[in-house]
């Protein structure tokens, strides 16, 4: 009786430190684990910033649960925004400084292993559908070089409170969130991305003003109610609302952009428009007409800007565009048509470029400008 009790006590002693070793053991094992790529570079491969030929940014609008993507390659010798119709791009400043914040990126600190930890570090994939969160989500970079190979994908999620110029990042399948060092926040945003200054044209070079507005009979081509506002440099009537447009005029900024049809961009080149359907048709949906004699207007008005260089602008007022905004928000954003003219011989080779340039496109300008730019002014007679 004694030695079976004794042989039981040793039986439960010798499971107690088993227990024991195992409750030591393996929470020491999965620290480990934890921490096994704390510290190490995420793209070793990723060594030149001049090997990037492409960089996509896709971020998310929780209001309107969509991602926006956009997207900037190099080919034929310049950048373009591919997601926005090779839309040209002022993009190597922009990406150089992007590809740098991610060449060398550590893995910092390994802050936690679990995919349900993702929503509240803000780094889930903005392009997973099968997360049905809406909140959370973070705004993913992706750099590739010429042949489409990726240098680097990253998922970039909220800044930490505590840690000055670090935030949580995520690479795309994978479940680990750490902290790392990084500057880097690419924009999503069009305008971001493209020429700031669309008119090239400074306050004090601006002359004069003229606003047009009037109503259009489309089917005899005449124009009706028609009202006109001169504006004129050092006159009385160069107020401040005058003042207030040159300088909205100068700061000018596009926010999205769509094509011609190539026939239409061609004749705008040529100056002989011509009423086919397709340039009609084009025209009329972004609130612009051609009539019968090949005057090309507008139905909210024209403002026509000449400057002391010589250079002539004519801007031309169109439709509320109907898609969304760069902010994903339904937009009272205006479409823009711009032509330019030259009064003087010394810059018509500079007018044509401008012209050639404007041809392309129909601007989108942001309701805030549209209001800066056709305010309600008191009518005065031509000029």
């Amino acid at each position: 009786m004694n030695n079976q009790l004794l042989r039981t006590s040793a039986f439960v002693v010798a499971a107690i430190a088993m227990v024991a070793t195992a409750a030591w053991i393996q929470p020491v094992a999965y620290e480990e684990q934890i921490f096994s790529d704390q510290g190490e570079i995420f793209f070793p491969n990723f060594r030149d910033v001049m090997a990037v030929k492409a960089i996509e940014v896709v971020d998310y609008e929780e209001a309107e649960a969509t991602a926006r993507p956009l997207k900037v390659e190099f080919g034929r010798n310049r950048w373009v925004l591919t997601s926005h119709n090779d839309y040209p791009a002022e993009a190597k400043d922009r990406l150089a400084k992007t590809a740098s914040s991610l060449l060398d990126l550590k893995r910092e600190i390994v802050v936690s292993d679990r995919v349900e930890d993702q929503a509240k570090f803000g780094v889930i994939d903005p392009l997973d559908t099968r997360n049905p969160s809406l909140a959370g989500r973070g705004k993913r970079v992706t750099l590739r070089d010429a042949q489409g190979a990726v240098l680097a994908d990253l998922i970039l999620g909220s800044t930490l409170k505590d840690r000055q110029g670090y935030r949580y990042v995520r690479t795309p399948g994978a479940k680990r969130t750490y902290a790392a060092k990084t500057d880097a926040d690419p924009s999503a945003r069009f305008e971001d991305w493209v020429e700031s200054d669309l008119l090239r044209v400074s306050p004090a070079d601006i002359e004069k003003m003229t606003l047009t507005s009037y109503s259009i009979d489309e089917q005899f081509g005449r124009l009706m109610n028609l009202q006109r506002t001169v504006m004129v440099k050092d006159k009385e009537n160069w107020n401040a609302q005058a003042r207030s447009m040159a300088a909205a005029l100068s700061s000018l900024r596009v926010i999205g952009a769509r094509p011609k049809p190539p026939s239409l961009a061609q004749q705008l080149r040529t100056k002989q428009l011509s009423m086919t359907l397709d340039n009609v048709m084009s025209l009329r949906q972004r609130g612009f007409f051609i009539t019968p004699d090949g005057r090309l207007m507008a139905k909210y008005g024209e403002l026509v800007v000449e400057t002391s260089k010589g250079l002539v602008y004519q801007l031309r007022f169109g439709e509320v565009v109907g898609d969304t905004s760069s902010t994903g928000k339904p937009s009272a954003n205006r479409y823009l048509f711009v032509t330019v003219g030259s009064r003087s011989p010394e810059t018509e080779a500079q007018a044509s470029a401008l012209h050639n340039k404007f041809a392309d496109w129909y601007y989108v300008i942001s309701a805030a400008d549209f209001e800066k730019l056709r305010p309600n002014l008191p009518q005065s007679a031509s000029q």
